[in-house]
């Protein structure tokens, strides 16, 4: 395992309803000391797995959940397979009893097969659990999840939502990243993913620096935060993070949103068509794209187009939903050509 000697900051005195602006605005990981710990989940899990299972069960309604099951010797990857083409893991569909009980019978197996639940939404499998387990974010508009498994890891990856990720049963470990150290990550496929976010190939239990040396770099710039039950971290957008759940039972709770409107695209859409219609021009004409794009996008600035009358803009004006709603009827028009 890699030796990480910088630590994310840790604030203490938040409490679920009164997370400050500082915290939501900051632009570096926090750790943020006993966020949940009042959360009737996390004192559930301190006593005994048992009783974590009979608390999350009053709330669910049967459906059935996607589940990753990895086998023992992937000690926890979730991951690809050795060709790249498909995964070390098999996805099912289980019930979310089911699927605790199993967790539950290999609490001592000191190799167990990986049983990973994904980005479960709360509201939808669990309705109830968050009159009592729930931060004040209602404002936010968040999408919350919970995430449960044995002992996991999954690789480093970046959200575009802000994220503030509570620990409230077991240990988690968090190794983060400022952005920019995307070139020293090595990320893979974007396209085809564990999860649906581009993830680094390296692994960070045994790291090859013959094959991935620029991952050295990386690590002079990472950040370890390690989580006791009851604890939340601030993730800001685009930082990367490998999460490894540290327990024989792990659940996560956890709330992505956005300071932007409803109505903003996802970045990440521009990104699949810039690849189909931009990457492989001929240089002279990226060049010019990229001219283009700074004009237009990331040198924006609203008085470069105060010779257009402000109702004549269109799409370079204010963005508004009825705006964001003509945009994107163009960009269907276009794309189904």
């Amino acid at each position: 395992m890699i030796n990480i000697d910088k630590k994310v900051k840790v604030v203490h005195g938040c409490i679920p309803d009164q997370i400050p602006d500082e915290v939501l605005l900051s632009s570096e990981p926090l750790i943020l000391k006993g966020l949940a710990s009042s959360w009737p989940i996390v004192k559930a899990g301190l006593s005994s797995h048992e009783e974590v299972e009979r608390y999350l069960l009053q709330y669910y309604k049967g459906q059935e959940v996607a589940a990753f099951l990895g086998k023992p010797e992937n000690n926890g990857r979730i991951f690809y397979d050795e060709s790249m083409t498909g995964f070390n893991y098999d996805k099912v569909s289980a019930k979310l009893d089911f699927a605790l009980k199993q967790l539950l019978l290999n609490t001592n197996n000191p190799q167990p097969p990986s049983i990973y639940i994904g980005s479960t939404s709360v509201d939808e499998y669990l309705p109830g659990f968050r009159a009592e387990n729930d931060l004040g974010l209602g404002q936010h508009n968040p999408m919350v999840s919970i995430w449960i498994s044995n002992k996991c890891r999954i690789a480093a990856h970046w959200d575009s939502p802000l994220n503030i990720a509570c620990s409230v049963v077991g240990h988690r470990r968090f190794t983060l990243f400022p952005f920019e150290q995307m070139e020293n990550l090595y990320v893979g496929p974007l396209d085809k993913t564990p999860a649906g976010q581009a993830i680094s190939l390296v692994d960070f239990y045994n790291p090859d620096f013959e094959k991935y040396p620029k991952f050295k770099e990386a690590l002079q710039h990472a950040q370890i935060a390690d989580l006791e039950p009851g604890d939340g971290i601030f993730i800001p957008s685009m930082w990367w993070h490998h999460v490894e759940s540290l327990s024989s039972l792990n659940i996560l709770v956890n709330y992505w949103f956005k300071w932007s409107p409803l109505f903003f695209g996802k970045p990440v859409n521009a990104l699949f068509d810039a690849v189909l219609s931009i990457r492989d021009l001929p240089p002279e004409q990226r060049a010019a794209w990229k001219m283009i794009f700074d004009h237009y996008i990331f040198d924006y600035q609203k008085e470069n187009f105060a010779h257009i009358p402000e109702q004549a803009q269109g799409a370079i004006g204010e963005l508004t939903d009825d705006n964001a709603r003509k945009i994107r009827a163009r960009l269907l028009n276009q794309l189904n050509r």
